[in-house]
């Protein structure tokens, strides 16, 4: 079992603000390698989850947080080596420091209404939207080979006569399954049409191989990281 922290340091709330976010493209056998992530880690002997939070933020990013908020708790079973993980989630408004060049990855102010164009974990598209609630939420996202496979929550919500509302949202996905049932619907409606790829806009900001940060040149996008090259989408 590892007990862990995961921070987002933002300017502003909803869409008009910025989140702190890091790209994980630097540390080799990383389990977010090519993702992009809140801050944070794991908690050490001693220390509140508060106080393991302030320290990575700290560590990873240069900036000291300042009163973080405590927006809710997430259990992963099984997410990496076989192991549980409980993750505390913080939201910080208010921080002091300067950027440093952090050994975890790159670091870059997300504009927020641009934040779901980033390469993330599935599940992080759907809690990451639970942020600027003030509902607090205790969440189990259930992974299968770095596929979300399911996920529940529950909100509470204090009241005005002293007692506290509960709301639940669960759900289950099926990536694979669904893809494969499109293909063969496609080729039943289509015999004598292969199948053709759809690609986004946002297919070029990232590598298709290891995740990592590109460029564009001519038509051709590049990775920084392996070298991978491919096409544009979008040329």
């Amino acid at each position: 079992m590892k007990v862990a922290t995961l921070c987002y340091v933002r300017n502003g709330i909803g869409t008009s603000g910025r989140t702190l976010m890091l790209h994980r493209i630097k540390k080799a056998n990383d389990m977010h390698a090519g993702k992009w992530n809140g801050l944070g880690g794991k908690v050490e002997g001693g220390e509140s989850p508060e106080e393991c939070a302030i320290r990575e933020v700290l560590e990873e990013s240069g900036l000291r947080m300042i009163d973080p908020v405590l927006r809710g708790l997430i259990t992963f079973p099984h997410f990496s080596g076989g192991e549980d993980w409980y993750t505390y989630i913080f939201v910080a408004y208010h921080y002091s420091g300067e950027l440093i060049d952090s050994t975890e990855g790159v670091l870059a102010w997300v504009d927020n209404d641009k934040l779901f164009a980033l390469n993330l974990w599935p599940g992080d598209r759907i809690f990451m939207r639970w942020l600027d609630d003030q509902r607090f939420f205790s969440a189990k996202f259930v992974y299968d080979a770095g596929e979300l496979t399911k996920y529940e929550v529950l909100f509470y919500t204090p009241t005005s006569s002293d007692g506290t509302t509960i709301e639940r949202e669960h759900g289950e996905f099926h990536a694979k399954a669904v893809a494969a049932e499109l293909a063969d619907i496609t080729l039943e409606s289509n015999p004598q049409q292969s199948f053709k790829p759809v690609y986004r806009p946002e297919d070029d900001t990232y590598c298709w191989l290891c995740g990592a940060a590109v460029e564009k040149r001519h038509c051709k996008i590049i990775c920084l990281s392996c070298g991978f090259t491919s096409d544009c989408s979008d040329p």
